[in-house]
């Protein structure tokens, strides 16, 4: 999985940049509905689902459907994508892939405008539900499962990489460390990037996903336009 070859072998919303890209996006998704709306991480679910455990355990009810309400908003993200990946084709223009990153671009150039007094709910369950279709259809970079909005497998495939590398001393174990770490510090570059925009410009920090999702858009529309058009019902690998 780790051959030169991957012009060839992987389709363009496979490849390694792409979820670089991505993962970043994610971070910038839960640095911003944390810092700026209401405290809630849209970009997984384990945090949100504890919180909701926490107020049923202490009888706030309540408290607990705060949380429970991003939860479907991701678990209806991941439903929806599903579906919607079997029909875009039908249009003959690109890929599902490629139209959800366009997607994202619009929903969070939208989220942006919306004012602060506006209810966080808005922001949360549209970054939830955004997060989950991302998660769910971007699955494996160049042959390599990756997740693309969180980071725990990552930091598990990092330390099992580099440990494997020094016994073993094989390629493949540091060219798996390195993807890892570089997912990592890509999450972590867009969750400190979203929070210090926060501090300056409010509400608009959102718009640093919404460059990077341009760019995709871009990249893979030309993609699908031009070199990859005969590869349009290809489906990439791990669906």
């Amino acid at each position: 999985m780790d051959k030169n070859d991957n012009d060839v072998k992987y389709l363009e919303c496979e490849k390694q940049y792409v979820f670089y890209c991505l993962i970043f996006t994610g971070g910038v998704f839960g640095g911003y509905t944390f810092v700026m709306r209401g405290g809630v991480f849209c970009n997984a679910q384990t945090a949100n689902l504890v919180m909701l455990a926490i107020h049923l355990g202490q009888g706030d009810f309540s408290g607990a459907l705060y949380y429970f309400f991003p939860f479907l908003a991701y678990l209806g993200g991941t439903m929806i994508s599903e579906a919607l990946a079997f029909r875009i084709k039908t249009i003959h223009l690109m890929r599902w892939d490629t139209f959800l990153a366009g997607l994202e671009a619009v929903v969070t150039l939208i989220l942006g405008l919306i004012p602060s007094s506006a209810p966080d709910q808005i922001c949360q369950l549209s970054l939830n539900f955004l997060a989950a279709m991302q998660f769910n259809t971007f699955r494996q970079a160049e042959g390599v499962g990756m997740a693309t909005t969180f980071i725990t497998n990552h930091v598990r495939q990092f330390g099992s990489h580099l440990v494997q590398f020094m016994h073993h001393g094989k390629s493949v174990n540091l060219n798996r460390f390195a993807r890892h770490g570089f997912m990592i510090l890509s999450f972590v570059c867009g969750v400190a990037l979203c929070s210090a925009l926060c501090l300056v410009i409010k509400d608009y920090a959102i718009w640093a996903a919404t460059a990077v999702e341009i760019f995709l858009f871009i990249r893979l529309f030309h993609a699908d336009r031009t070199y990859e058009k005969e590869l349009l019902y290809r489906k990439p690998h791990g669906h």
